[in-house]
């Protein structure tokens, strides 16, 4: 099994409302910040267990990211302004996320 691909830029671009992202293996690639709040891993998002998503609320046409932490070394906790910060987002996801694979 291969190594994921480890991020060695995250770049909030505030004027165009997404994260750009650049990995290790020479990948890169974007995501709008309501793709990524729409996406948020937290259970309050994607459910408990393996039952349904719940429904969730449209997520505004211009939220943003107030602040990203990492957490440890596997995860970024991404700050919305609508007051959601509840999910870890992992290399991998982001990775899905930007770059698609």
């Amino acid at each position: 099994m291969s190594q994921p691909a480890w991020p060695v830029r995250l770049t909030f671009r505030r004027g165009a409302g997404e994260l750009v992202a650049a990995f290790d293996d020479g990948t890169s690639g974007a995501v709008d910040y309501v793709r990524l709040r729409e996406e948020s891993p937290s259970a309050e998002v994607q459910g408990h267990g393996s039952g349904p998503k719940p429904v969730q609320a449209p997520v505004p046409a211009d939220i943003k990211v107030e602040r990203a932490e990492p957490v440890g070394r596997y995860a970024l906790r991404i700050f919305f302004s609508d007051g959601h910060s509840s999910g870890l987002y992992t290399w991998d996801l982001l990775r899905r996320l930007t770059v698609g694979a």
